[in-house]
């Protein structure tokens, strides 16, 4: 009921998204241009499709090859303030400077422009802009789109009935289509034929470690026990929910409840009592959450059960293939555009 009430709201967002668009294409709204190239990802829904982890292989894989690279993102909740007014970074944010120090350089705020131009001045010559898809202010070489396989187009319509920030028809501007959460989605790429020509690739996210968490921030060492001996009770605050759980059960690992929160969810005291009852009630050994939701951890402690949170990396499959494609395309981008 909800839906259909909202259904009205919905054409409403899809008719400014696509008027929108057809402005910043036409070129009657002005695209800003970095010297350096810029690698966009973005997806078409709100909520998790693995964009951190794709920005962190990104980041990964241009530091490798010696290239100076930066992030770009605005970097802090829809509505909030910014770095320079004192608010604390995102979780997203937090999770990329910790797994990333001392490799990349950051932008972080509403002007990603100006962002880059600055830090352009230090000799970056790669940016990473995430979360860019709907970012039309800021000339991208690359548009990398993720797509979730678990939930694929948000319910099928548009914010606020459904979970979509842009129709379908959205993917004709992607340069490469990664689908998430699968080594194959047949039927998500069926629909996304309908829209785009773009090649597709897959990944899936792979466990590297689980750590014990620790409330100075600091990544602990990998546990050393037996973590696959534990039971779990499993919670996160994220985008996708249920992906991080079906993970979990990908994984092989033991888990007797879970609780789920709203994205970017800041826990307090009163949820960890919550939490520690419910596992204990489950007849869970220790907690376990993602490594994301630990940023948000930080104004709270659990007294009767240990906590560890999931280290992940992203596994692409065709790597190489896929990497080739997204360098080719900044190539030919900087070739049109005559730098």
């Amino acid at each position: 009921m909800l839906r259909v009430l909202l259904w009205p709201a919905s054409i409403l967002f899809q008719g400014i998204a696509l008027v929108r668009a057809r402005l910043y294409d036409s070129g009657r709204l002005r695209r800003r241009r970095l010297g350096g190239r810029v690698l966009s990802v973005g997806n078409l829904t709100v909520g998790g499709t693995g964009k951190t982890p794709m920005v962190l292989w990104l980041a990964d894989r241009l530091c490798a090859e010696g290239k100076r690279v930066a992030i770009l993102t605005r970097g802090y909740p829809s509505g909030g303030r910014s770095e320079e007014r004192g608010m604390v970074m995102s979780d997203e944010v937090a999770l990329l400077r910790n797994r990333l120090s001392g490799k990349v350089q950051f932008g972080v705020g509403r002007n990603r422009y100006e962002k880059g131009r600055v830090l352009e001045r230090h000799g970056v010559e790669w940016f990473i802009l995430d979360d860019g898809f709907q970012h039309f202010r800021l000339a991208r070489d690359v548009d990398i789109v993720l797509i979730d396989a678990t939930d694929p187009f948000g319910g099928g319509r548009l914010l606020p009935a459904g979970r979509l920030r842009e129709p379908r028809s959205a993917l004709a501007r992607a340069d490469v289509i990664v689908i998430t959460r699968s080594a194959h989605a047949p039927a998500v790429e069926t629909v996304v034929r309908r829209y785009a020509a773009s090649p597709i690739f897959y990944a899936q996210t792979a466990l590297n470690a689980l750590r014990a968490f620790s409330e100075t921030g600091q990544p602990s060492r990998p546990a050393t026990l037996d973590c696959h001996a534990l039971i779990f009770f499993a919670f996160c605050g994220i985008g996708n929910p249920q992906a991080f759980f079906e993970d979990l059960r990908r994984w092989g690992i033991a888990v007797v409840g879970k609780a789920a929160y709203p994205d970017h969810h800041r826990y307090s005291e009163r949820d960890a009592e919550s939490l520690e009852a419910l596992a204990v009630s489950a007849g869970a050994g220790a907690l376990l959450c993602t490594e994301k939701d630990t940023h948000n951890l930080r104004q709270t402690s659990f007294r009767m059960l240990p906590l560890f949170y999931c280290e992940i990396a992203l596994h692409i499959s065709n790597e190489e293939e896929f990497w080739r494609a997204v360098v080719e395309k900044a190539e030919r981008s900087r070739a049109r555009a005559g730098s």
